[in-house]
């Protein structure tokens, strides 16, 4: 997979880079198998696929059609022993977040671990949920050696295996490189994305507002893309590393007046311009025209409509996903337009520095 910069800034050019999400084992070793097992889409995504190196896990499976988990059924991770160990350290409750259908955090119960697997209960999910258990990055030790490893999840009623693979750096790099291809372009002024139009043009590493006036919506876009044979398809993510802030301490706030709005189906409505809230003076969110971010990703409660926007946070947002495998090309499964506006009130804060890097995360599914 790969990410690329993009820069936001008013006035004074802001490098921003955006980086690639390093789950390469999705390229190279990540995969469903039906060995004895019955959970469908189950997988297991590193955060570091080195040798050696202490790796976050995210495990993820589907409850079978006419099967279900009740609070009182036991969900067991077992790790591979051989040809090496994954060493679990010191794993307790509090290291794992375990969700259904990215929901809210579940409270897990009768957590145990041993240097080979760990247990809990108290997750309820019927037929078609989609279970998640992300263990932390701080954790667990991958084996010092070169191989794939099997692990098996399962519940009373089910089972299933996945693999990761363990590989050197430069291994992974080569095999990435033929996989996935993720891109940014840049989007000129006057085109029309999610029922609005862009006032201005961008680059694929940078994203320039200019100079603001009150009361003036700016809108800048960027053209996602990704070529990738992945069965299961990828997700692109945004988020930025904090506020759009100027060296003099003035911000920006997030959509809507600093609420950090997380849903789609908010209008975009103009900064309130209390005198005394600053969070009112200036906003700034994004929308997307990816058609199926609901239908086919369930990532919010609707669609984006036009005129709707969320946050541009520093938590993740999908704002691109395809459930197969993408071309590059057609709108809503290769490439999609992600829109950011910005608009101020006359108390926002003067500076000729406002910025924030924003990172795209890409991540396929095989």
């Amino acid at each position: 997979m790969f990410a690329n910069p993009t820069q936001v800034g008013i006035s004074q050019r802001v490098v921003a880079t955006l980086v690639a999400c390093a789950m390469v084992l999705w390229s190279i070793g990540v995969y469903t198998t039906a060995q004895a097992a019955d959970l469908p889409n189950i997988s297991n995504t590193l955060t570091d696929s080195n040798p050696g190196s202490v790796s976050g896990h995210l495990f993820s499976f589907d409850i079978p059609t006419g099967s279900s988990l009740g609070t009182g059924d036991t969900v067991t991770v077992t790790f591979p022993s051989t040809p090496d160990v994954f060493d679990l350290g010191v794993l307790g409750s509090g290291d794992l977040t375990v969700r259904v259908n990215a929901g809210a955090p579940v409270a897990i119960g009768a957590f145990a671990s041993t240097s080979g697997s760990f247990s809990f209960n108290n997750v309820a999910a019927v037929a078609d949920d989609t279970v998640t258990i992300e263990v932390a990055d701080t954790i667990i030790s991958n084996p010092a050696t070169v191989a794939s490893y099997e692990f098996t999840i399962s519940t009373p009623a089910d089972s299933g295996k996945t693999r990761v693979a363990i590989v050197d750096n430069v291994l992974v790099t080569a095999i990435v490189n033929t996989q996935f291809d993720f891109t940014i372009t840049g989007l000129a002024t006057s085109t029309a994305v999610n029922g609005t139009s862009t006032t201005g043009s961008t680059t694929p590493t940078e994203i320039n507002f200019g100079v603001l006036s009150a009361g003036a919506q700016y809108n800048l876009a960027q053209v996602l893309s990704v070529t990738t044979n992945a069965r299961n398809g990828y997700v692109v993510t945004v988020e930025s590393d904090g506020d759009l802030a100027s060296g003099n301490g003035a911000i920006i706030d997030s959509f809507q007046d600093g609420s950090d709005v997380a849903e789609t189906n908010v209008t975009w409505t103009s900064p309130s311009n209390n005198i005394t809230d600053d969070t009112t003076w200036g906003h700034w969110g994004l929308t997307s025209d990816d058609p199926d971010l609901n239908s086919l990703g369930g990532f919010y409660a609707s669609e984006f409509a036009a005129e709707e926007f969320i946050a541009a946070s520093t938590t993740p947002r999908e704002v691109f996903h395809h459930d197969g495998p993408s071309d590059g090309i057609t709108t809503g499964i290769g490439t999609t337009s992600v829109l950011y506006r910005v608009e101020i009130t006359p108390l926002q804060e003067a500076a000729d520095d406002y910025n924030t890097t924003l990172t795209y995360i890409a991540t396929p599914t095989f």
